[in-house]
C-alpha cells in the first residue's frame, strides 16, 4: 500500500458546495494535520480521518500523538480568479523521532471529514529532533487548497 498523489479529497469538493466547512480564521472550524507512513492507504477517495485508517505515524516514544496537530487557518482569499486557503506555517513536533511519507488534513469540527491528502514525495525523517512541515506561499499556483 502507499499514499496516493497529493489531492483535494473528492468528498470535500462536494461538501464545500453545501457549506460543510468553514475556514474563517478566528471563527471557523478546527482542522488537524495527521502524519502517515508509506504503509497508509490514503488518497483522493479518503472521506474522513479515522484512528483506524492504518499507517499513521506511531506514538510510542516518537513525540507524535494520534490525530496529529491542529492547524491555524487563514481566512480564504482570492488570488486573481482562484480562491485559496492557507494555514500558518510551520507545524512542528519537537523532540521527535518520526518518519512520515505524507499527511491528511481533516476537519475535527465536522465528524473528522477529510480535506486533502499530501504526499511528501518520499520519506521525511527526524531523529530526536524537530519534524517540521512548512506550507507553500498562499498563491493561486502554490496554495494547498485552491478552487479555480
Amino acid at each position: 500500500m502507499a499514499i496516493g498523489s497529493s489531492a483535494v479529497c473528492n468528498s470535500f469538493k462536494q461538501e464545500v458546495l453545501v457549506g460543510t466547512h468553514n475556514f474563517t480564521a478566528s471563527s471557523g472550524d478546527t482542522f488537524n494535520l495527521a502524519l502517515y507512513t508509506n504503509s497508509a492507504t490514503i488518497d483522493a477517495s479518503t472521506t474522513a480521518y479515522s484512528g483506524g485508517l492504518g499507517g499513521q505515524v506511531g506514538t510510542s516514544g516518537t513525540g507524535y500523538s494520534t490525530g496529529g496537530k491542529p492547524l491555524v487557518s487563514a481566512t480564504p482569499t482570492l488570488d486573481g480568479s482562484v480562491a485559496i486557503c492557507d494555514f500558518t506555517s510551520p507545524v512542528s513536533w519537537t523532540s521527535a523521532t518520526i518518519t512520515a511519507r505524507g499527511c491528511l488534513i481533516y476537519n475535527t469540527d465536522k465528524s473528522d471529514k477529510a480535506v486533502c491528502v499530501l504526499n511528501f514525495g518520499g520519506d521525511k525523517t527526524a531523529t530526536a529532533g524537530t519534524f517540521t512541515i512548512d506550507f507553500p506561499a498562499p498563491a493561486a499556483a502554490t496554495a494547498i487548497i485552491q478552487l479555480a
